[in-house]
C-alpha cells in the first residue's frame, strides 16, 4: 500500500513554481473581477462572494497538485564528491587570495 504513495510525483520545479504561482493569482482576479460585476449588476454581494469561492476553489485544482506541466525543467544536480577523508580535500577558503584593504 505504501509503494502506491511513493510512487506519486510531489514535487515541481522552479519555472513550475512560477508559472502555478501566475496561474493561482490570474484565476483568483479574473473571479473577483467577474464576481464584483456580476454582483453589482444583480445588486447581491452574495453571488460576488460565491463566485470568488469557485475562483479559489478552481485555482487550487489547478495549482496545488503537481501536474505534469509543473515538472518540465528539471534541476541538474552536481556529481557528488568521491569518498575522501575530510582532511584530505581541498579547501575553498585557502585558495583565496587575501584582499587589502585600502
Amino acid at each position: 500500500m505504501l509503494s502506491i504513495f511513493k510512487s506519486i510525483p510531489t514535487h515541481m520545479d522552479y519555472k513550475g513554481q512560477k508559472l502555478a504561482e501566475q496561474i493561482f493569482q490570474g484565476v483568483i482576479l479574473l473571479s473577483a473581477v467577474i464576481g464584483f460585476i456580476y454582483g453589482f449588476i444583480i445588486e447581491q454581494f452574495g453571488w460576488t462572494v460565491y463566485i470568488m469561492i469557485a475562483g479559489f476553489t478552481v485555482s487550487c485544482l489547478l495549482t496545488l497538485p503537481p501536474w505534469p506541466v509543473y515538472r518540465q525543467h528539471p534541476l541538474t544536480w552536481q556529481p557528488a564528491l568521491p569518498d575522501t577523508p575530510v582532511e584530505t580535500r581541498e579547501k575553498p577558503q585557502e585558495n583565496l587570495k587575501k584582499k587589502k584593504h585600502k
